[in-house]
């Protein structure tokens, strides 16, 4: 699904990011650690396509497609999306046109969705207009489920949000990877895969969204280098005892 080979990545003339390499194959879920500053958002950035994320070397391909200087609106085109960490206020665009924006043309029940995320009130309100931290939130999600990307890649979803709004958000995660659909428990890993089909890549700082969501693999970026890849409960595990420093000087 994405691959990333010796990227490196400049803001302002400043290195962010030092020669990343990541794969995420169809299906999985990877979570990205790293304390802040780390360049975390950094990478989503590059990988979704902003302007002042300057690539200095290396490649992205998404689905076998370079993408590493394609135009944003292409990239969600062809299947990537954002839920940000703090998006902007859009003021005289209501959540519902853009919702309907984000179907890219496909008959979306915007009004079924909404009702799922308990979102059916801030339909006709401009996007964001002094929404809480959990609602806003959720209307990313909103805009993601009418996406319906093959990657998603997810800022610091747990952040400013209360126990009740991530418990839905990790219900509406899981169901938009395919995280909800039951399977023998006998089901191959290729077939587990097939049916997932959607792939994520989810920054953290706290861990605490993997009470709600099942990853396939943990990485950590510390000081813009991607010096870890394992299981992201034991990541974390670690991480909580030793704190990043020693996790790094671990895999050294």
């Amino acid at each position: 699904m994405l691959l990333i080979e010796e990227l490196g990545v400049e803001v302002g003339g400043k290195p962010i990011l030092q020669n990343v390499n990541m794969e995420i194959p169809d299906g999985e879920t990877h979570i990205l650690f790293g304390p802040n500053g780390s360049g975390k958002t950094s990478l989503m950035m590059t990988l979704m396509g902003f302007s002042g994320y300057d690539v200095t070397h290396g490649k992205i391909t998404f689905k076998g497609e370079d993408v590493t200087y394609m135009p944003i609106h292409e990239r969600a085109v062809l299947g990537i999306g954002v839920m940000f960490q703090r998006p902007p206020t859009i003021n005289g665009i209501k959540t519902r046109n853009l919702v309907e924006i984000c179907g890219n043309g496909r008959a979306v029940d915007v009004e079924r969705l909404a009702e799922d995320l308990n979102l059916t009130d801030f339909l006709d309100r401009d996007v964001n207009h002094n929404f809480s931290g959990g609602e806003i939130k959720r209307s990313e999600l909103l805009q993601l489920m009418a996406q319906q990307p093959d990657l998603v890649l997810l800022d610091e979803p747990e952040s400013g949000v209360d126990l009740e709004s991530i418990v839905l958000l990790g219900e509406t995660i899981n169901t938009l990877l395919g995280r909800g659909i039951r399977l023998p428990q006998n089901t191959p890993h290729k077939d587990l895969m097939a049916a997932r089909k959607k792939s994520a890549l989810v920054i953290t700082h706290t861990g605490h969204i993997l009470d709600y969501i099942t990853a396939d693999r943990g990485q950590v970026l510390y000081n813009g280098v991607l010096c870890c890849s394992r299981n992201a409960r034991e990541i974390l595990k670690w991480i909580r005892e030793y704190g990043y420093e020693e996790c790094v000087r671990c895999t050294i």
